[in-house]
């Protein structure tokens, strides 16, 4: 399963540049220019791993590790310019977990990212308010209520339950359930959602704090 990674740089060409290199492996990244917006992001979406420049304007990145280690213990990679030994310790004292230095190529990126991501412990299952999503089984529980999802449905409550503040766009939900499959109409999307709250409905899980439509975008957790 695909991992939320946060890259948070005021260059957008450094966003563009980290993305380039990470998303062939399977990483969903979320690029920030702000970082005042990077921490609500932590505090609102489920993120593996915040990749962290420390030259920033309005807040650099000694000081958004700092408020970020207030509520989270998200692995945190600084990114620097600077090799000075010293910076270094400093980031790792306030609670970074690495540090890369600038410039550095794509195999040392992704080695340090994928090692960090292997000290983590295996997720099992998504919460989300009354929600869970076991990973392994695909089924759906609410309280003492559960129901068995298809490999689809469980693909886009899965992104959804991941990342309960964005909006999916139909055609983002399309290339997460139905990514090898060049042929499918988008309103197979609407249809899919329509048939997915029916069956939840059914079940006995109430339907009015998930999968919301937003009007001529496409739909959102809650």
């Amino acid at each position: 399963m695909s991992k939320n990674l946060l890259l948070v740089d005021d260059e957008k060409r450094m966003l563009d540049l980290v993305e380039l290199f990470l998303s062939p492996y399977g990483f969903n990244c979320i690029k920030e220019t702000s970082p005042f917006k990077a921490i609500e992001i932590v505090k609102n979406e489920r993120i593996s791993l915040v990749l962290l420049d420390i030259m920033m304007p309005e807040m650099n990145g000694w000081e958004v590790c700092k408020e970020i280690r207030q509520f989270s213990d998200v692995p945190i990679i600084m990114l620097t310019a600077r090799s000075d030994k010293t910076e270094i310790v400093k980031g790792l004292d306030i609670g970074a977990d690495d540090y890369i230095s600038k410039p550095f190529d794509e195999g040392e990126l992704v080695a340090r990212v994928k090692a960090i991501l292997r000290r983590m412990p295996v997720e099992e299952v998504i919460t989300y308010e009354n929600f869970t999503l076991n990973l392994e089984t695909y089924m759906l529980q609410y309280q003492q209520i559960s129901v068995q999802l298809t490999m689809k449905e469980f693909l886009i409550i899965k992104a959804m339950m991941s990342r309960p503040s964005k909006t999916f766009t139909r055609e983002e939900l399309m290339n997460i359930a139905w990514e090898f499959d060049a042929y499918i109409d988008i309103r197979t999307v609407d249809s899919h959602i329509r048939n997915l709250r029916d069956k939840i409905r059914k079940s006995g899980i109430p339907t009015d704090g998930m999968i919301h439509t937003v009007w001529g975008i496409g739909y959102k957790w809650s």
